[in-house]
């Protein structure tokens, strides 16, 4: 019988309601794909299956990674490869997973179904506390920049964790790199040292607003003695990548693309910065963020949103009652939702 599991795992975006005209509940770049992405998705053979061992896009993206073929996978996703090395570590012996709380909930969600110990972790230095007195193995799930949060963990925790990495035994790091692309403020605080003892997980299809196409792919750190890249593919099942998917990711590190994306981290810079602006005067308060999206605490309930055609993602879900996470999105949208405001405050 399996466990009961005790947590409610919600996302953003579309879900059984009215349709939304305005999403600000999901994380996708709202910029849409470039041209030539969309057209190689279009072109993908539909009629074959992908090669089930996926070594031509293995061994573009590891000479674009500048990696071994070896260490790398192909996904669905990141919530797919979650769930994967999850059930990897708990087959290798693994009962705690640490989590960051608020974060992700498929992190807490893929180790209550296995009857793991989740153990969260509110900031980085409660984190390298508890793993310095931890005994066992261990699995240890970070998002950098962070889920819900969008924020990041200072160089300082990194360095520490590194050292903490050298001198334990028995932690597994799986870091989420999902937002990276999207970073908007700073650089990445991860050294590429500690990067590659992690089991680094990337979802291409947030940055390009394609996450319909389910594809993403796993970069597996130089050596872990618990969890091996035969391990974490044993457990795919058969073409877990669609074509479709496999062109995606096959035009992911093309220049082109990487050009468009840094010229859509631009533009979104300036209408976060906009969205940001405009809801401080309306009496909320946005917390720091180093992408596109945000945590915030509104004026005044805001639920009946929905029937505007507006969606945000409620934070209740995170721990954060009373909080929402919104993205930016494009100009009309924001003066939608802050129409739709004041008409709900008109009529309080």
């Amino acid at each position: 019988m399996l466990p009961q599991p005790t947590w409610i795992n919600e996302h953003g975006g579309p879900d059984s309601g009215p349709p939304i005209l305005h999403d600000f509940s999901s994380n996708a770049n709202p910029l849409g794909a470039p041209d030539n992405v969309v057209q190689a998705i279009q072109m993908a053979d539909r009629q074959r299956y992908p090669d089930p061992g996926y070594r031509a896009l293995r061994e573009s993206m590891a000479l674009s990674l500048s990696t071994q073929v070896a260490r790398v996978w192909p996904t669905a996703g990141s919530s797919e490869a979650i769930r994967r090395l999850t059930l990897a570590a708990s087959l290798r012996g693994v009962r705690q997973v640490w989590v960051p709380q608020p974060g992700y909930g498929d992190y807490q969600a893929a180790a209550q179904a296995l009857g793991l110990q989740v153990k969260g972790y509110a900031n980085g230095e409660a984190l390298l506390s508890a793993l310095a007195s931890q005994v066992g193995p261990s699995l240890v799930w970070l998002c950098e920049p962070c889920n819900p949060t969008g924020q990041s963990l200072p160089p300082s925790f990194w360095a520490a964790l590194g050292s903490l990495r050298h001198q334990k035994t028995g932690l597994t790091l799986a870091l989420d790199r999902a937002y990276e692309p999207l970073r908007l403020v700073g650089q990445d605080p991860v050294p590429a040292a500690l990067a590659e003892q992690c089991w680094q997980l990337y979802s291409p299809n947030k940055a390009l607003g394609l996450t319909g196409v389910r594809a993403g792919y796993v970069i597996a750190p130089a050596d872990d003695e618990h969890i091996h890249m035969n391990d974490f593919q044993a457990l795919a099942p058969s073409w877990v990548v669609s074509a479709e998917g496999v062109a995606m990711l096959q035009a992911w590190h093309h220049p082109d693309t990487q050009a468009w994306l840094a010229r859509s981290r631009q533009t979104l810079a300036l209408w976060m910065a906009a969205q940001r602006t405009a809801l401080a005067r309306a009496g909320w308060h946005g917390e720091p963020s180093v992408v596109p999206f945000m945590l915030a605490r509104p004026a005044h309930a805001v639920g009946s949103l929905r029937a505007h055609g507006i969606k945000l993602r409620d934070a209740s879900s995170f721990g954060l009652p009373g909080w929402v996470r919104l993205s930016a999105q494009a100009p009309h949208a924001q003066q939608a939702l802050l129409q739709a405001l004041t008409q709900m405050e008109d009529t309080r």
